[in-house]
């Protein structure tokens, strides 16, 4: 797969943006507009499933396996403040793409009408009842992902976490919550205020320009994991705003080199971490 460096300046980006084939467009995640046609014409397996987060708490999940004949290493995905959608889906089917085994859980799950999850709530419900969730909760689901995840007979026993906004912040303090992580992405996500020092995993950090409200809780982290000798590495692209990744035709161009830019750098460290010292795919 080609990478860009970043030290790419903006107009060659742009024109190698807009003269590469569709199989470079392939080879990220579709924006909002484009996921569910994605999704459609994805040639990789992907099925809803539930899984017991403790005391009979059942998680709705998309789960998406890769193309491959070997154990694959799983990758958590931790949706929105919107909650489990399409394009979330779609981001995980692209994680299988590069090789993972995507395990996105609804974490609204039972707490919808009827008992339902993000499908039986619009946006604003979903954003109202993301802000009633119990930290302790969110991490407890998110453990059982990755039980859940690593105990599927076509897994390894390697597991990430990759979240996007209120996903990147529940990622950064999953890492807090959860020694056994092997591996963290946060993209455009707050840091937290504190527990650095319980952090085992190393932290890719993925940031919109534009986006200083956010950006502005990343020295904080940096400083307190360089003073613990952990791994963080902030990368911030020039121009984008916050949720880059999904508003990809946002920013005037900006969000779209961000995109081109941060999804090989999170394949790139997940293969790291993940992979287990095997050849690279």
């Amino acid at each position: 797969m080609t990478t860009l460096p970043t030290r790419c300046a903006p107009l060659a980006l742009a024109l190698l943006l807009a003269v590469t084939p569709a199989s470079w467009a392939q080879s990220l995640p579709a924006d909002e507009e484009g996921a569910r046609a994605r999704l459609d014409a994805s040639p990789r397996h992907g099925e809803w499933t539930r899984y017991d987060a403790g005391e009979g708490d059942m998680v709705r999940a998309w789960v998406t396996y890769p193309e491959r004949n070997d154990a694959a290493p799983v990758v958590i995905v931790i949706h929105e403040i919107f909650g489990l959608t399409d394009w979330i889906r779609g981001v995980a089917d692209q994680l299988s793409a590069d090789g993972f085994i995507a395990v996105a859980p609804d974490l609204l799950s039972g707490q919808g009408p009827g008992g339902g999850g993000t499908e039986s709530m619009d946006q604003q419900q979903a954003v109202a009842a993301i802000r009633t969730l119990d930290r302790a909760d969110v991490n407890r689901r998110l453990r059982a992902a990755a039980r859940y995840g690593t105990s599927l007979p076509a897994a390894s026993d390697r597991v990430g976490a990759v979240g996007y906004c209120w996903g990147g912040s529940s990622s950064f303090l999953f890492a807090i919550d959860h020694a056994e992580l092997d591996a963290a992405v946060v993209y455009y996500g707050g840091s937290p205020e504190e527990g650095y020092e319980r952090i085992e995993a190393p932290v890719l950090g993925l940031y919109g320009g534009n986006d200083n409200r956010v950006n502005a809780t990343i020295p904080q982290a940096e400083r307190a994991l360089v003073a613990l000798g952990k791994t963080f590495r902030p990368h911030i692209f020039e121009g984008a705003g916050h949720g880059f990744l999904r508003a990809q035709s946002g920013q005037e161009g900006a969000n779209a080199r961000a995109t081109a830019e941060a999804w090989p750098l999170t394949v790139e460290f997940f293969r790291e971490h993940l992979e287990d010292r095997m050849e690279q795919r």
